[in-house]
């Protein structure tokens, strides 16, 4: 999307970082930079404001329900189990400890 205006930073990619902003997980040159653009754009102005809205409405709505701790455990080992599986990384714990093995393979690309 283009308001058709010259910004310093594009229409689309504000868009697509407002919810960084509304999220505040962006850092402060870069929400400085967004505030700026939803300042002189209308059209992104309108944009942030339905999903600021959006966002508000959700918090209303699903903020109050927590996931149970057995599913978030359930998740977290999912997730470990599947990293390390990937990664190519053993983990065995005994009565000696535990032992971590990285299995490495080397990838080289001609440009």
């Amino acid at each position: 999307m283009s308001c058709g205006d010259h910004h310093e930073t594009d229409c689309s990619e504000v868009l697509a970082e407002v919810w960084l902003f509304l999220d505040h997980e962006c850092d402060q040159s870069r929400r400085e930079l967004l505030a700026r653009h939803l300042d002189e754009c209308a059209p992104c102005l309108a944009e942030y404001g339905l999903d600021e809205k959006l966002k508000t409405l959700l918090a209303r709505k699903c903020g109050g329900e927590h996931a149970p701790d057995a599913l978030k455990d359930r998740l977290r080992q999912q997730i470990r189990h599947t990293v390390l599986e990937h990664a190519e990384v053993t983990v065995e714990s005994g009565p000696g400890g535990t032992t971590v093995e990285v299995r490495t393979t080397r990838v080289e690309r001609s440009l």
